[in-house]
């Protein structure tokens, strides 16, 4: 199973085992991450899954659609590494993507 390496926004860092079709927004919220939050629960809806894609994965990912564009928008320290974790999907080829989780505690 491929593995995923989540930075909570408290600093601490974690290994996951993620399932392939699984979001990662799903993976942090069931596994404790903090700072991912999901209140949507993968809409794309309220950004509290913002987190900072590690650069050396950025070009390895889906690319962005204009919906998690928008949200990104209103999500605070929008960065050039910024993603909505509910919109990356697990696949094989994201083995050992790292992912910093942004302060979305609300």
């Amino acid at each position: 199973m491929p593995r995923i390496v989540f930075h909570g926004s408290d600093g601490e860092r974690r290994e996951l085992d993620v399932p392939i079709g699984h979001t990662l927004m799903e993976a942090a919220v069931d596994n404790g991450v903090v700072g991912i939050v999901g209140e949507c629960g993968g809409a794309c809806a309220c950004a509290t899954c913002h987190s900072y894609v590690a650069d050396a994965w950025l070009g390895r990912l889906p690319a962005m659609t204009e919906m998690e564009d928008a949200m990104l928008d209103a999500a605070l320290d929008r960065r050039a590494t910024s993603r909505l974790a509910c919109q990356i999907e697990m696949t094989e080829a994201l083995d050992g993507l790292e992912l910093h989780a942004a302060d979305n505690e609300i």
